[in-house]
């Protein structure tokens, strides 16, 4: 069986959120948009497991980060969860 593009993504997704850092800093990221000490402080990991997890999440999309001064800040990209959710959702059974 061919898989598809969208297969493709979706699987993806699953497994940008098979990671409990990554989960807890997009929890964190939906309450609004953070620097690294803040992530830090709220997951209570060191800098280097954050950002490891943060670049992990742009790569997938998943997050957006922007320069303000020295810090970044980020940001869910909620047009790409929206999408994951969507490609949840067409895996559950219809009635």
């Amino acid at each position: 069986m061919a898989r598809s593009p969208e297969s493709y993504e979706l699987a993806c997704g699953f497994g940008l959120l098979s990671d409990a850092t990554r989960l807890g800093i997009l929890k964190m990221l939906t309450a609004g948009p953070k620097n690294v000490t803040a992530l830090c402080k709220g997951l209570r990991q060191k800098q280097p497991m954050v950002s490891h997890h943060l670049g992990l999440l742009r790569m997938g999309r998943l997050v957006i980060g922007t320069r303000k001064g020295k810090s970044m800040i980020y940001v869910c990209d909620a047009a790409a969860m929206k999408a994951l959710a969507v490609g949840i959702a067409r895996l559950t059974p219809r009635k």
